[in-house]
């Protein structure tokens, strides 16, 4: 069972999410618990101020410390080994093993959501002094309006992880990124459609030879359009002689197509 806080200023934004597809059923079937808390409700002025104005001038605004330290406070005094997770631009990147990491993590796992200009950063220096250990992940290098995006992102991914949540255990393992390669193409009905049609093996009933267009669309996809996930991990040889095969046809493909004549 994954357990996660999410600590954000919007929980309408992460609360429509989680009540939706499979997060809503993996909370159904007791497979993921999530509390999500208003930073604002620590906030102890009469307007609930949670944010204000950067020292030093500049566009935007920033996250005041306080709430959110309370807010963590709030959460560790129940659950004193929870890991912190804050979202950050920052942060270490984060991918299918750290997907699989928070799904194996017995721990309660407490998403901070930055927003705006970003967050104090004596949120940071003070956890570190308390000998509260900060994990900063981000989901890519691009920005979003505000960090559950990226909470939801990491939850998601580390969910479907966990035996139970998906109806097809299979699924989990033939998914991109579960191994070193993207996943094979996939078709369904009708079998063809404006003159597209799918691949006779997958209508045959061969199961093996079905195994094996798989593994090779597989192998094909990730060499077009993600190579640098062949790099990381070294093929195994049946897998080098499959690319080596795919990247001949490709050149002979190119070989044979028409060449624009200089005038």
């Amino acid at each position: 069972m994954m357990r996660c806080d999410v600590l954000t200023l919007f929980p309408s934004m992460v609360e429509s999410v989680l009540n939706t597809s499979m997060l809503s059923l993996a909370q159904e079937k007791g497979l993921l618990d999530v509390t999500v808390t208003d930073i604002r409700s620590f906030a102890h002025d009469r307007h609930r101020t949670a944010d204000d104005r950067p020292y030093g001038g500049g566009a935007g605004m920033v996250l005041k410390p306080e709430p959110i330290l309370e807010a963590v406070d709030s959460v560790c005094a129940r659950h004193p080994d929870a890991r912190i997770v804050m979202t950050s631009p920052r942060g270490r990147q984060f991918d299918q093993a750290c997907a699989q990491s928070m799904s194996e993590d017995s721990r309660r796992l407490v998403f901070i959501c930055g927003h705006y200009e970003g967050i104090d950063e004596r949120v940071r220096t003070v956890m570190a002094a308390e000998g509260r250990e900060v994990d900063e992940v981000s989901i890519g290098d691009y920005v979003l309006t505000g960090g559950e995006l990226a909470a939801l992102v990491m939850i998601d991914a580390s969910v479907r992880l966990i035996p139970g949540v998906l109806g097809d255990a299979e699924s989990v393992k033939e998914e991109s990124f579960s191994g070193a390669l993207l996943e094979y193409e996939q078709y369904t009905r009708p079998v063809e459609f404006r003159a597209a049609r799918v691949p006779d093996v997958l209508l045959s009933g061969d199961h093996g030879a079905i195994r094996e267009w798989r593994h090779r669309s597989s192998l094909a996809s990730t060499y077009a359009r993600r190579p640098d996930l062949l790099k990381e991990g070294a093929l195994a040889q049946g897998d080098q002689l499959i690319l080596a095969d795919i990247q001949q046809k490709e050149r002979a493909e190119n070989s044979d197509s028409p060449r624009r004549l200089s005038s």
